[in-house]
């Protein structure tokens, strides 16, 4: 009886004592200290530099390639001519609206000659009827003047008087004619010239689309990229070529969407070229979010090193905001903006950590804010602590 007695109280002593804690190898965690200062709090996104000035040169009308006539890195001037399309029927509709533009144009010059013509012999016309007229009314005024002294009978006066009213009558009549001629004519220049300005529009219009299918590069750069082959048919629209300057780059960089709400434009950057970093202010900001990334343009302030060139690599760091006088430790690899989350908290001794919960606040590319758990002074352990969560103390040696 004694001997279990003793087993009971044994085991009631054994289960009040604290579980060892277990041991950690020093060199495979990593410690960081609890500041209290000034935190600037930044975002970091990789991406490439880009042209600031791209021209994709698209095809204008059906056609297969014929000729590549430029390979990539290329330098042309606005007038180069990088490939040629073939297009036999435009070709051919070419020669049909030159045709009909030279026939409608040879018909308007027929119609003016003609309609001319009729103006003159109607202007003929009535400079004849005015010359009757006039001299009916000068024959009319002058038997008047007879007949009042009675060397004509009245009678006489009275016919070449009635002569002279008819001319006039006659002589009103063909003056509109010849506006109405006049007004008939213009109309019906008119209604031709339109007809030869549609058929000369179409033919230029033909002209300008035979003369797109010598693919220019519109500016002066490089040539980036050739997307098709030869013997390729290809599409009005269908993007043949990317021409852009060099000079001018850009920094595109992909940034987390849920730290790019707080990326404004105007805010400063900096851009790691793997060969010089250069400062710039973010231009634009993509409002769509693709696979959970958001597109953010840098425009740089800086010459950029020498071997700078499109599509090189680049690291971008955007400063967000400056905050003042807060309590911030080293990131640590579990901890997220805004989130509670328990970390080893290194005892005085050096040698043991205990578990505490801490709040985080803001956070940026390589800190976070403390808002409860922590204070100034403190060492915490930053690496992944999950291989311990089931302990709550746990030393170092």
């Amino acid at each position: 009886m004694l001997t279990i007695g003793l087993f009971i109280a044994v085991s009631a002593w054994l289960s009040k004592l604290t579980p060892a804690a277990p041991l950690v190898e020093r060199n495979s965690v990593w410690t960081g200290m609890v500041k209290r200062g000034d935190m600037t709090r930044e975002i970091r996104g990789a991406g490439r530099l880009v042209p600031e000035e791209i021209r994709w040169i698209p095809a204008g009308t059906d056609g297969q390639v014929e000729r590549i006539l430029l390979q990539p890195g290329a330098s042309v001037r606005a007038d180069t001519v990088i490939l040629e399309l073939s297009n036999p029927e435009l070709e051919q509709s070419v020669f049909e609206a030159e045709s009909e533009f030279k026939r409608s144009q040879s018909e308007l010059d027929n119609l003016q000659v003609q309609l001319e013509s009729q103006l003159i012999d109607q202007k003929s016309k009535a400079a004849d009827m005015e010359s009757e007229y006039t001299e009916a009314l000068l024959q009319a005024e002058a038997e008047q003047a007879l007949a009042r002294e009675g060397l004509v009978s009245s009678i006489t006066a009275r016919v070449s008087e009635a002569r002279a009213d008819s001319l006039a009558t006659r002589r009103q009549l063909e003056k509109e004619r010849l506006e109405i001629i006049s007004r008939a004519s213009a109309a019906q220049v008119q209604a031709k010239e339109v007809e030869v300005a549609q058929r000369k529009g179409l033919y230029q219009l033909r002209v300008n689309q035979l003369d797109s299918l010598r693919l220019r590069a519109g500016i002066a750069g490089v040539l980036q990229q050739i997307l098709v082959e030869v013997g390729q048919q290809v599409t009005p629209g269908t993007n043949l070529a990317r021409v852009a300057v060099p000079d001018r780059l850009k920094a595109e960089i992909q940034v987390a969407a849920t730290q790019a709400r707080d990326v404004q434009v105007g805010q400063t950057a900096k851009v790691d070229t793997r060969n010089g970093v250069v400062s710039g202010t973010v231009s634009r900001i993509d409002p769509t979010v693709k696979e959970g990334l958001v597109n953010v343009d840098i425009k740089l302030a800086e010459v950029l090193p020498k071997g700078a060139r499109p599509d090189l690599p680049v690291d971008g760091t955007i400063e967000l905001e400056h905050l003042a006088e807060i309590i911030y430790m080293p990131r640590p690899a579990f901890g997220q903006e805004g989130s509670t989350a328990s970390v080893f908290l290194m005892e005085e001794d050096g040698i043991h950590a205990h578990r505490v919960q801490v709040r985080f606040g803001r956070s940026s590319v390589s800190e976070i804010e403390v808002l409860e758990g922590l204070q100034p002074g403190d060492t915490v352990i930053l690496s992944d602590i999950s291989q311990w969560e089931e302990h709550d103390r746990i030393r170092l040696e």
